[in-house]
């Protein structure tokens, strides 16, 4: 009392001291210690064994030094209140005065422990280790308050990272280096990834989060040089374990052989001049390279495509390009400099796709004279319209699509055929690569069925013939009045028609085109087409040394009589000065039937030719050299039954045995009635 009544400063706090050791630190805490070893301790290690249990995983063993970063004291406040201080791990050493006041502002706020002591001071390594010990005795007493703002433990020292990204070797020159965050330990919060090269330049990496159990992020970055890269993880703005990263990047090592190309682009046929073509390259396993494509044109110039590259991702890279000549293409692919297997692609370009250069002919194609229950047929020519899809399309009088058959007969030509079944207007549509062709869409006006069955039309100017030169043909009546007879021919130009009556039922026509193309002749019967009507005659050009009216045809099978039936009717047809180009010889009988002939080429010119007929009736011989009627042609046989002189009869007083009176007259009679001709 003496101490106080005198203010000596000294004795006076001596006196708080022991006051303090006394009622804050001994007694408290140890009340129901029973343990006589701990009870034979001082209060100074009571308090700081207390503290020790509380903190097993920092080494606490004094009141100054110990606690200078202030995350001693974060530790204590969350052992306290877990959820209070939950990342003191992660606290910043060289920040301890801000980690101090955190804590005991947490402490002061929510477990009632007033700050005896101030948090600049505490930090201080030459703290008053009894300041320490009167501020920390308040702890073991401590309640923490409702309401409190608890947060789950964070750890960023507990988030892994893994993959071949952060591996110290591995990783090469623009090849994606990836790996992946793992931060369920760890607590909440997000990453950031920053990745330095040699030259210190500094990016940040991408990361998606990928919202699965363990909390996982995908990390990946592309290194653009060579040399040792540093990769910063941070999670909650702290390096996590192993942060930075020492990530040695070395030069690409580019294996050609293992990348693959393909698509219509690369495919030897069926690319076409002006269209845009492409094809994909596949480098999946085949380390780190630069895909490069040059395309060499048919002339063999380089650069001259255009052509463009693009990475897709999952190495995969496509190639467009667009042809403009037609012709072969030479297209190398090189990875990392060196030829892809394959390489060189060879691609033949075709020409450019030219509907106008297709032409379609045919009965089926013709505006009048298709009728019911008859095959419509027609021919579609696509040789040198370069490539493209040929479709043929027909409607008909219900807008119901018709059935067509289709066949290709080769060289670019492809023969249709149709089978109306009711009449009415047709509609056929001829597209090349998509687009009409010449004349298209057709229309077509189906007849009724026809009725005229007793007039037939055939010769060669109904299949053919040749400019300047008269085209003809054989009309034959079956039985008698057939009706009135009509001829027109429709083509590229007007043709003259001529028709000579030969006063058997059968007339000789002709007409003489001027142009060549396709004509179009039609033969009526009261006005009518007649079966087959139209005829469609393809007329060419006139060959160079062709003189069809110079051939000749001669020998008794194309006499007006002396054929008998059932004997070879022979005759011969002198070619030598005709020119170049085909004999055909066409027999027929009065019935409409044809007659086989058989030729045999005498190698000088000169043809020996044979038809046996069968029947007695007149026969109608046509003879035609390049398709067009020889002199004389057609030749008209009337074909006899035959001889049989066994049934002649002779009889009369002239031939009796008897009875005969020389320098008289007498007769006798010669019956061939029954004996054929």
């Amino acid at each position: 009392s003496k101490a106080i009544v005198d203010g000596n400063l000294k004795l006076i706090l001596g006196l708080i001291w022991t006051l303090i050791l006394h009622y804050s630190i001994s007694m408290p805490m140890w009340d129901e210690e029973d343990d006589e070893e701990v009870k034979k301790q001082t209060p100074k290690q009571r308090l700081l064994g207390w503290i020790q249990n509380k903190l097993p995983q920092l080494p606490i063993t004094n009141f100054s030094k110990d606690w200078q970063s202030g995350r001693a004291l974060g530790a204590l406040v969350d052992s306290c209140a877990p959820g209070l201080c939950p990342d003191w791990d992660s606290w910043d050493a060289s920040k301890p005065v801000n980690n101090a006041r955190e804590a005991m502002q947490q402490a002061d706020d929510w477990l009632g422990i007033p700050q005896v002591i101030t948090p600049e001071e505490i930090v201080d390594p030459n703290v008053d280790e009894h300041s320490v010990m009167t501020y920390l005795s308040q702890f073991p007493k401590a309640k923490l308050k409702p309401g409190a703002p608890l947060r789950p433990k964070l750890n960023p020292k507990k988030a892994r990272a893994y993959g071949p990204g952060i591996e110290p070797t591995g990783n090469m020159v623009k090849k994606k280096a990836e790996f992946t965050v793992e931060t369920i330990s760890a607590g909440q919060g997000e990453v950031l990834v920053y990745v330095e090269d040699p030259a210190g330049h500094r990016e940040e990496a991408k990361v998606i989060a990928n919202n699965d159990k363990n909390r996982t992020f995908s990390v990946w970055y592309v290194p653009k040089v060579t040399g040792v890269h540093k990769v910063t993880v941070l999670f909650a703005g702290q390096h996590i374990a192993k942060s930075p990263f020492e990530v040695n990047v070395d030069k690409s090592h580019a294996d050609a052989s293992k990348v693959t190309a393909q698509g219509p682009g690369l495919e030897p046929s069926g690319n076409i001049a002006n269209k845009t073509t492409y094809f994909e390259i596949f480098t999946a396993g085949a380390g780190v390279g630069e895909v490069e494509v040059v395309i060499q044109d048919p002339s063999g110039r380089k650069g001259t495509v255009e052509q463009q590259l693009e990475d897709k991702g999952n190495s995969t890279y496509r190639c467009t390009y667009k042809p403009t000549l037609e012709g072969t293409y030479t297209i190398y692919i090189t990875f990392g400099g060196v030829p892809i297997p394959r390489s060189p692609y060879t691609v033949t370009v075709g020409q450019a796709c030219n509907p106008n250069a297709c032409r379609a002919v045919g009965r089926g194609l013709q505006p009048k004279g298709v009728r019911v229950k008859e095959t419509a047929d027609f021919k579609v020519y696509t040789k040198g319209a370069g490539s493209g899809e040929l479709k043929v399309t027909i409607k008909g009088p219900k807008g119901l699509e018709e059935c067509v058959k289709q066949k290709d007969l080769g060289d670019g030509v492809y023969s249709f055929e149709y089978y109306p079944t009711v009449t009415g207007n047709y509609t056929v549509t001829i597209t090349w690569g998509g687009q009409h062709i010449p004349r298209s869409p057709f229309e077509v006006k189906v007849g009724t069925e026809c009725t005229s069955q007793k007039v037939r039309a055939w010769g060669p100017g109904l299949e053919g013939g040749v400019v300047g030169k008269s085209a003809d043909f054989v009309v034959e009546a079956i039985g008698d009045d057939v009706g009135t007879l009509g001829f027109s021919v429709e083509g590229p130009s007007q043709a003259k028609i001529e028709c000579d009556d030969k006063g058997d039922g059968s007339c000789d026509v002709r007409y003489w085109p001027q142009e060549p193309g396709e004509y179009a002749v039609h033969v009526l019967c009261n006005n009518e087409d007649i079966k087959l009507s139209p005829f469609m005659a393809e007329i060419k050009a006139a060959p160079r040394d062709f003189y069809p009216e110079k051939v000749k045809a001669h020998g008794p099978g194309l006499e007006k009589t002396g054929v008998a039936v059932n004997k070879p009717a022979e005759f011969t047809v002198d070619a030598k000065n005709g020119g170049k180009a085909p004999l055909k010889v066409q027999v027929q009988d009065a019935d409409g039937s044809p007659v086989d002939v058989s030729m045999k080429d005498n190698g000088n010119g000169t043809y020996s030719c044979s038809y046996l007929p069968k029947k007695p009736v007149k026969h109608t011989a046509l003879v035609s050299w390049g398709g067009v009627n020889i002199p004389n042609s057609p030749y008209r046989v009337n074909v006899g039954a035959g001889s049989h002189p066994n049934k002649v009869k002779v009889y009369g007083p002239g031939v009796a045995k008897t009875g005969l009176k020389a320098h008289e007259p007498t007769y006798f009679t010669v019956d061939c009635t029954e004996a054929g001709q």
